[in-house]
């Protein structure tokens, strides 16, 4: 014992004289202790050590309350070497605790000393509380305590380190979910640079330049402010030849350019090339460089993704055949001619026998068909504005009332077509509406004209007019209206469910609920037209709430037998919305039901988004909040939800039957593709509907779709079978 009796931490020493020797970093150690003797011992025995290059400096604090009071002021303690008894027999214990879940501070060390181990047990002690290390005063000798020390500094500068990279890879996300809202590329580079200057600690001054698509000629695409004077135009208008330089360089050789002023990243995407320049007040750190690297890689997902935005955003607004205005496109344009006094006519052209030629001659000939049609119409008349393709076989425009000549349009229309090899004369129906009758909201505008057209259509003849006073039309739409309220009443109606499922084992996932009317002889009216009558007549609030309440019905059924982790999907219309708090009254139903809100899912088409844009989102904030999904029905028909996608509380999209009805023969299933990737790049699930072939599940499942509904796998059907069905599968 004799030779390790000097080696004793608390035996006798002298005081320390000789004064610290300042260094630039110091491992702060608070010891707290209320014995003074204890304080200096330490002092004495620990002086002058030196771990990676860092020296110890000590605080002191003699009780507990006084070490908690330094440890809140200061968060950079490395270790505490901490006594147990002090103010109180517990004090050390409480220090510990009140460090951890009050001060929330993790990253500190404490080896806890005792002069008094009945107080608090070794075992009992170092099992129970997040400490380095527990040894009695009497057993640490110096050598003892240095080796506690240098595993307690190897802990906190791993702990230290781990929490940097956590903060680092957290400013990435935020850095990243920054730059991929952008759809422009001005405003995506200008973002792209604040967000790397942030990483780097960098000014914030740069510069996005690369070469579009179509080019080999580099361009300023964006950047800071600085810049702006330049965007869109060559590199060589720059009057920086520094940033040139370095562009050029990091282009040419494909590799980041660096020095002590700037910096200048290569990115690349699938689709373009190009290089991030930004200004350095200080060389950056290899951490920080590392850091950027990562945020580079969804730089590069970003730029992908506006041209992702462009393409969608495109096929929304045209018509891929033809390229002129679509529907969607119509529709709002045609608004903005509500109340003006042009005298301008709105005239809807609809080929005859258009699926005749599709079913006899092939449908590229019937594409070659419509092409020619659209050709035909911007030949003849030139004066004409908002040529559109309404529909599959339907064309709309505007004319001036005074240059519109009915003989001369149609004869002008129905000059044979030379068709490939085919020569083909085509006959037509022509609806047309005057501007007096145009109405507020584009779509009505269409229905007036589309009136006027199947008047045309029953009546046999090429052209009708829209009048106000289409009594007999107007009538079969209340008869129709008022026989749907009686047999809604009479509960007549049905809900009958598609089944859903995954794509990757075919397992039934969930189903839609979709409301059957029958006619009374066997057959069923068709959705497409007493939905929208029940819609305008104010009664698809009532009937919608009845579905919803059947849909949980079923899911309360489901749950009882088993099936309890199915989902049940409901289609939700504009008038809907339009009901005072109906959040709320979707939250009263399922709970009157007792079904859990995540297996309820809620399907809004588009328009019902664009109808009331912020209420809709409000309310359907309210009902993600307590568990309900949502999901964007046939979602690529028209274009208003790109404007939002971002906004919405989405859990899925729907890719319409009509991006998959042609697939893989007459469609690559390029649009689901689109679909299916800015779905994946959201964060959402993807579920096609109509799928009917095993050639279209394929691609689908190639694609990367998530779900899907459609004949192939199984129709819609009551209740009752659907319990059969899953029973049977």
């Amino acid at each position: 014992m004799a030779p390790e009796q000097d080696d004793y931490l608390f035996a006798e020493h002298d005081e320390v004289t000789q004064e610290e020797e300042i260094t630039s970093a110091f491992w702060d150690v608070l010891v707290v202790d209320d014995d003074p003797e204890i304080h200096s011992v330490t002092k004495l025995a620990l002086s002058n050590l030196e771990f990676w290059g860092k020296r110890l400096r000590f605080l002191h604090a003699y009780s507990g309350a006084e070490a908690i009071e330094i440890l809140k002021q200061q968060n950079d303690i490395s270790i505490m070497l901490l006594d147990v008894v002090m103010e109180t027999d517990d004090a050390g214990l409480n220090v510990v605790r009140r460090v951890r879940e009050e001060i929330k501070n993790m990253a500190v060390r404490i080896i806890m000393r005792t002069g008094q181990p009945g107080y608090a047990p070794e075992e009992k002690v170092i099992r129970e509380f997040d400490i380095n290390d527990y040894k009695m005063k009497t057993e640490l000798t110096r050598s003892k305590l240095v080796t506690s020390l240098l595993t307690a500094i190897r802990s906190y500068q791993q702990i230290c380190e781990l929490e940097a990279q956590s903060h680092a890879l957290e400013h990435i996300l935020t850095a990243s979910r920054a730059i991929l809202g952008h759809t422009d590329m001005s405003s995506f580079a200008a973002a792209v640079v604040a967000q790397l200057a942030n990483i780097l600690r960098a000014p914030g001054e740069g510069v996005v330049i690369g070469s579009p698509e179509d080019e080999v000629h580099l361009r300023v695409f964006g950047g800071s402010e600085e810049y702006r004077a330049f965007f869109g135009h060559g590199i060589e208008q720059l009057d920086n030849g520094r940033v040139i330089m370095q562009v050029q360089n990091c282009i040419d050789t494909e590799t980041h350019q660096s020095t002590e002023h700037d910096v200048t990243f290569l990115l690349e995407s699938k689709n373009k090339k190009a290089a991030i320049f930004l200004e350095l007040e200080a060389e950056p750190s290899a951490a920080q460089l590392k850091f950027a690297e990562i945020f580079l890689t969804n730089v590069g997902v970003g730029l992908d993704n506006i041209k992702l935005f462009h393409e969608l955003r495109e096929v929304a607004y045209k018509d891929n055949l033809t390229k002129l205005p679509n529907r969607t496109n119509f529709i709002e344009k045609i608004e903005g001619y509500f109340n003006q006094q042009q005298s301008l006519v709105f005239i809807l052209i609809d080929i005859a026998q258009f699926s005749d030629i599709n079913n006899g001659l092939g449908q590229e000939v019937g594409n070659l068909l419509l092409q020619g049609v659209a050709e035909r119409i911007a030949m003849e008349f030139p004066e004409a504005q908002l040529i559109s393709r309404i529909g599959a076989d339907v064309f709309g425009l505007l004319l001036a009332e005074a240059q519109f000549d009915e003989a001369s349009f149609i004869d002008n229309l129905c000059v044979p077509y030379q068709v490939g090899e085919h020569v083909l004369t085509m006959h037509f129906h022509i609806g047309v509406c005057r501007q007096e009758d145009f109405q507020a909201q584009g779509i009505e505008t269409l229905k007036l004209a589309y009136i006027a057209l199947n008047q045309a259509k029953q009546s046999s003849i090429p052209l009708d007019w829209y009048t106000p006073d289409l009594e007999e039309k107007m009538a079969w739409k209340l008869g129709l209206i008022r026989q749907l309220r009686q047999d809604f009443e009479m509960n007549k109606l049905e809900v009958w469910y598609q089944p859903q499922f995954s794509i990757a084992d075919r397992k039934v996932i969930g189903c839609e609920a979709l409301l059957r009317w029958p006619s009374g002889n066997g057959n069923y009216i068709s959705p497409g037209i007493f939905v929208p009558l029940a819609e305008n007549a104010g009664l698809i609030v009532e009937i919608g709430q009845w579905v919803l309440e059947q849909a949980c019905q079923l899911q309360a059924t489901l749950q009882q037998q088993g099936y309890g982790n199915l989902s049940v999907a409901v289609n939700v219309s504009v008038p809907q919305f339009k009901v005072p708090h109906y959040a709320q009254q979707v939250k009263d139903t399922i709970r009157a039901f007792n079904v859990d809100p995540k297996h309820i899912e809620l399907e809004v088409t588009e328009s019902v988004v664009m109808d009331e844009v912020n209420a809709v989102i409000n309310t359907l904030q309210e009902l993600q909040e307590f568990g309900v999904e949502v999901a964007i029905d046939d979602f690529g028909t028209g274009f208003s939800s790109l404007s939002y996608l971002q906004r919405l509380p989405l859990a899925r999209l729907k890719i319409d039957r009509a991006f998959v009805k042609d697939i893989p023969h007459d469609d690559s299933g390029a649009i689901a593709d689109l679909v299916i990737s800015l779905s994946q790049m959201l964060g959402l699930k993807t579920i096609a509907e109509g799928v009917e072939t095993e050639d279209q599940m394929a691609v689908l499942q190639k694609l990367g779709c998530d779900e899907v509904q459609g004949f192939l796998l199984a129709k819609p059907m009551p209740e009752k079978k659907l319990l059969e069905f899953l029973k049977s599968n």
